[in-house]
Protein backbone atom coordinates (compact mmCIF):
# COMPACT_ATOMS: atom_id res chain seq x y z
CA UNK A 1 0.00 0.00 0.00
CA UNK A 2 1.18 3.52 -0.77
CA UNK A 3 0.97 4.68 2.85
CA UNK A 4 3.46 1.98 3.87
CA UNK A 5 5.86 2.98 1.09
CA UNK A 6 5.61 6.63 2.13
CA UNK A 7 6.34 5.90 5.79
CA UNK A 8 9.23 3.59 5.00
CA UNK A 9 10.76 6.33 2.85
CA UNK A 10 10.19 8.97 5.54
CA UNK A 11 11.90 6.71 8.09
CA UNK A 12 14.88 6.27 5.76
CA UNK A 13 14.33 2.54 5.37
CA UNK A 14 15.48 0.92 2.16
CA UNK A 15 13.04 -1.79 1.16
CA UNK A 16 12.57 -4.46 -1.46
CA UNK A 17 9.05 -4.84 -2.77
CA UNK A 18 7.76 -8.20 -3.95
CA UNK A 19 4.45 -8.15 -5.82
CA UNK A 20 1.95 -10.97 -5.56
CA UNK A 21 1.44 -11.45 -9.29
CA UNK A 22 -0.59 -14.65 -9.40
CA UNK A 23 -3.00 -16.70 -7.34
CA UNK A 24 -0.21 -19.26 -6.94
CA UNK A 25 2.07 -16.63 -5.39
CA UNK A 26 -0.59 -15.76 -2.85
CA UNK A 27 -1.33 -19.40 -2.08
CA UNK A 28 2.36 -20.06 -1.44
CA UNK A 29 2.50 -17.25 1.12
CA UNK A 30 -0.62 -18.62 2.75
CA UNK A 31 0.67 -22.18 2.84
CA UNK A 32 3.97 -20.98 4.28
CA UNK A 33 1.99 -19.52 7.16
CA UNK A 34 3.34 -15.98 6.84
CA UNK A 35 -0.01 -14.27 6.28
CA UNK A 36 -1.82 -14.22 9.60
CA UNK A 37 -5.19 -13.35 8.06
CA UNK A 38 -4.49 -14.85 4.62
CA UNK A 39 -4.02 -11.48 2.91
CA UNK A 40 -1.43 -8.86 2.03
CA UNK A 41 0.15 -6.40 2.64
CA UNK A 42 2.83 -8.00 4.75
CA UNK A 43 6.14 -6.45 5.75
CA UNK A 44 9.19 -8.43 6.86
CA UNK A 45 11.24 -6.25 9.19
CA UNK A 46 13.46 -6.84 12.22
CA UNK A 47 12.82 -10.57 12.03
CA UNK A 48 9.04 -10.05 12.12
CA UNK A 49 6.36 -10.67 9.52
CA UNK A 50 3.83 -7.92 10.16
CA UNK A 51 0.38 -7.89 8.53
CA UNK A 52 -2.53 -5.44 8.64
CA UNK A 53 -1.77 -1.96 7.29
CA UNK A 54 -2.38 -0.04 10.51
CA UNK A 55 -0.20 -2.42 12.54
CA UNK A 56 2.61 -2.03 9.99
CA UNK A 57 2.34 1.76 10.03
CA UNK A 58 2.22 1.88 13.84
CA UNK A 59 5.37 -0.24 14.09
CA UNK A 60 7.36 1.84 11.61
CA UNK A 61 6.22 5.14 13.12
CA UNK A 62 6.93 4.06 16.69
CA UNK A 63 10.36 2.56 15.99
CA UNK A 64 11.56 5.54 13.96
CA UNK A 65 10.32 8.32 16.25
CA UNK A 66 7.49 9.38 13.96
CA UNK A 67 4.74 8.74 16.52
CA UNK A 68 5.05 11.53 19.07
CA UNK A 69 6.76 11.80 22.45
CA UNK A 70 3.84 10.93 24.72
CA UNK A 71 0.25 9.68 24.76
CA UNK A 72 -1.21 13.11 24.03
CA UNK A 73 0.93 13.52 20.91
CA UNK A 74 0.16 9.97 19.77
CA UNK A 75 -3.55 10.73 20.12
CA UNK A 76 -3.23 13.89 18.02
CA UNK A 77 -1.29 11.99 15.37
CA UNK A 78 -3.98 9.31 15.33
CA UNK A 79 -6.71 11.92 14.87
CA UNK A 80 -4.91 13.65 12.00
CA UNK A 81 -4.06 10.33 10.32
CA UNK A 82 -7.66 9.13 10.63
CA UNK A 83 -8.86 12.38 9.04
CA UNK A 84 -6.54 12.09 6.05
CA UNK A 85 -7.38 8.38 5.78
CA UNK A 86 -11.09 9.24 5.48
CA UNK A 87 -10.27 11.64 2.65
CA UNK A 88 -7.99 9.20 0.85
CA UNK A 89 -10.52 6.39 1.09
CA UNK A 90 -13.04 8.61 -0.69
CA UNK A 91 -10.54 9.08 -3.50
CA UNK A 92 -9.63 5.39 -3.70
CA UNK A 93 -13.31 4.48 -4.05
CA UNK A 94 -13.41 6.27 -7.42
CA UNK A 95 -12.06 3.21 -9.24
CA UNK A 96 -15.32 1.37 -8.58
CA UNK A 97 -17.56 4.06 -10.10
CA UNK A 98 -18.90 4.74 -13.57
CA UNK A 99 -17.79 7.84 -15.47
CA UNK A 100 -20.96 9.71 -14.48
CA UNK A 101 -20.65 8.66 -10.85
CA UNK A 102 -17.00 9.71 -10.77
CA UNK A 103 -17.86 13.27 -11.81
CA UNK A 104 -20.25 13.65 -8.89
CA UNK A 105 -17.88 11.98 -6.45
CA UNK A 106 -14.98 14.17 -7.60
CA UNK A 107 -17.01 17.26 -6.80
CA UNK A 108 -17.88 15.87 -3.37
CA UNK A 109 -14.26 14.99 -2.60
CA UNK A 110 -13.03 18.45 -3.59
CA UNK A 111 -15.73 20.04 -1.44
CA UNK A 112 -14.91 17.86 1.58
CA UNK A 113 -11.19 18.42 1.18
CA UNK A 114 -11.50 22.20 1.01
CA UNK A 115 -14.24 22.70 3.62
CA UNK A 116 -13.77 19.88 6.13
CA UNK A 117 -10.21 18.55 6.09
CA UNK A 118 -7.72 21.09 4.72
CA UNK A 119 -8.97 23.99 6.90
CA UNK A 120 -8.13 21.92 9.99
CA UNK A 121 -4.54 21.27 8.91
CA UNK A 122 -4.12 24.83 7.63
CA UNK A 123 -5.06 26.18 11.07
CA UNK A 124 -2.80 23.77 12.93
CA UNK A 125 0.22 24.53 10.72
CA UNK A 126 -0.07 28.28 11.14
CA UNK A 127 3.03 29.36 13.04
CA UNK A 128 4.63 25.90 13.12
CA UNK A 129 6.38 23.56 10.73
CA UNK A 130 4.78 20.27 11.73
CA UNK A 131 1.37 19.07 12.83
CA UNK A 132 2.31 17.66 16.24
CA UNK A 133 4.89 18.66 18.83
CA UNK A 134 6.91 20.76 16.37
CA UNK A 135 8.44 17.49 15.18
CA UNK A 136 8.13 15.63 11.89
CA UNK A 137 5.70 12.72 12.35
CA UNK A 138 3.54 10.12 10.67
CA UNK A 139 0.75 12.72 10.55
CA UNK A 140 2.84 14.96 8.27
CA UNK A 141 3.69 12.06 5.96
CA UNK A 142 0.05 11.03 5.69
CA UNK A 143 -1.06 14.60 5.02
CA UNK A 144 1.46 14.99 2.19
CA UNK A 145 0.18 11.78 0.62
CA UNK A 146 -3.43 12.97 0.86
CA UNK A 147 -2.57 16.36 -0.63
CA UNK A 148 -0.89 14.84 -3.67
CA UNK A 149 -3.87 12.53 -4.19
CA UNK A 150 -6.30 15.46 -4.17
CA UNK A 151 -4.07 17.49 -6.49
CA UNK A 152 -4.57 14.76 -9.08
CA UNK A 153 -8.25 15.64 -9.02
CA UNK A 154 -7.77 19.43 -8.94
CA UNK A 155 -4.28 20.76 -9.49
CA UNK A 156 -4.90 24.09 -7.73
CA UNK A 157 -6.82 22.64 -4.79
CA UNK A 158 -4.38 24.29 -2.34
CA UNK A 159 -4.81 27.77 -3.80
CA UNK A 160 -6.55 29.02 -0.64
CA UNK A 161 -4.27 27.17 1.77
CA UNK A 162 -0.82 28.84 1.90
CA UNK A 163 0.36 26.83 4.92
CA UNK A 164 -0.37 23.56 3.14
CA UNK A 165 1.36 24.85 0.01
CA UNK A 166 4.49 25.48 2.07
CA UNK A 167 4.16 22.06 3.69
CA UNK A 168 4.23 20.27 0.34
CA UNK A 169 7.24 22.13 -1.06
CA UNK A 170 9.76 20.03 0.87
CA UNK A 171 8.77 16.86 -0.96
CA UNK A 172 10.35 18.25 -4.12
CA UNK A 173 13.57 19.34 -2.38
CA UNK A 174 16.68 17.24 -1.84
CA UNK A 175 19.31 18.73 0.47
CA UNK A 176 21.18 18.08 3.71
CA UNK A 177 19.77 20.84 5.89
CA UNK A 178 19.10 19.18 9.24
CA UNK A 179 16.48 21.79 10.10
CA UNK A 180 14.15 20.42 7.42
CA UNK A 181 12.00 17.31 7.56
CA UNK A 182 13.38 13.92 6.68
CA UNK A 183 11.32 13.80 3.51
CA UNK A 184 13.44 16.68 2.28
CA UNK A 185 16.78 14.94 2.84
CA UNK A 186 18.52 12.08 1.17
CA UNK A 187 17.68 9.19 3.51
CA UNK A 188 20.29 7.17 5.35
CA UNK A 189 19.60 3.80 3.77
CA UNK A 190 20.96 1.58 6.54
CA UNK A 191 17.79 -0.25 7.50
CA UNK A 192 16.17 -2.78 5.23
CA UNK A 193 12.75 -4.38 4.98
CA UNK A 194 10.71 -6.37 2.49
CA UNK A 195 7.13 -5.59 1.59
CA UNK A 196 4.65 -7.94 -0.07
CA UNK A 197 1.72 -6.34 -1.83
CA UNK A 198 -0.67 -6.77 -4.75
CA UNK A 199 0.61 -5.50 -8.11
Amino acid sequence: MESIRWLLAAAGIEFEEEFVETKEDLEKLRSDGVLLFQQVPMVEIDGMKIVQTRAILNYIATKHNLYGKDLNEKTLINMYVEGTTDLMEMIMSLIFLTHEEKAKKNALIIDRATTRYFPVYEKVLKGQDFLVGNQFSWADVHLLEAILMTEELKSDILSKFPQLQDDTQCIYMIHDDVDHSRLCTIPDLQNQSKQYSHH
